[in-house]
């Protein structure tokens, strides 16, 4: 199933997935069921870290065409990075991303995701990126994901995905008519394990890099 397709079947839902520790799904007052009609409890269940051999993995210096960024790039934070963009089997374009901000949220920020004790202690950071079409053919309905934050000793951030609307952090697939020129804001979210540690640096590891630590990094 598509983002696009996801986000549809649980608009008013609230869910989420904390890479690498655990993964659950936390739902609000105003559930409206999925797809076909059915109401899912709130489950959660541990994970183990994803181990190097089970990501996927590809040349660090992939990228397109002379002047497109190279995976293991480094920007500055409000500095665009141009590179092909591809989405699905059939959606390819050219994309310039541009990580605008990386601002520290409150604790209390968590609570209407309803993660009890499993959010004990950690701060999240909101990861605000555009996204603006520079390619010749139409990215609508395609997302802009695999974003993630590193801690300041270069270390992952635990990510936080939203399924559905979070006022804090909103970040939905590209809308109709995403033809060249048109630009769209996004956000992701990182948790910090601690008060007294901060989400550094931001880096997007999709397609066309697909390893973590060999994407484009922005700090």
């Amino acid at each position: 199933m598509s983002s696009f397709a996801m986000r549809k079947a649980t608009l008013g839902t609230v869910g989420l997935v904390v890479v690498g520790s655990l993964a659950l799904s936390a739902c609000n007052g105003d559930d409206k069921g999925t797809a076909d009609g059915a109401t899912k409890s709130p489950t959660s269940a541990p994970t183990s870290p994803a181990s190097p051999s089970t990501q996927p993995s590809a040349p660090a210096d992939q990228g397109g065409a002379a002047g497109d960024a190279k995976g293991g790039q480094q920007f500055k934070i409000g500095e665009a990075a141009q590179f092909p963009f591809k989405y699905g089997t059939t959606t390819k374009g050219e994309i310039a991303l541009t990580v605008t901000s990386i601002e520290k949220g409150a604790p209390a920020d968590l609570a209407p995701l309803k993660l009890g004790d499993k959010a004990a202690g950690k701060v999240p950071y909101y990861i605000h990126y555009s996204v603006k079409n520079v390619g010749t053919t139409d990215l609508q309905y395609a997302s802009v994901g695999h974003i993630k934050g590193h801690l300041g000793d270069g270390t992952e951030a635990q990510d936080l995905t939203i399924i559905g609307k979070f006022e804090k952090c909103s970040s939905d697939s590209l809308p109709q008519g995403f033809t060249n020129g048109k630009t769209q804001e996004g956000c992701a979210i990182a948790l910090a394990p601690s008060a007294t540690t901060k989400v550094a640096s931001a880096e997007y590891w999709g397609d066309p890099f697909m390893t973590i630590g060999k994407g484009l990094i922005w700090k």
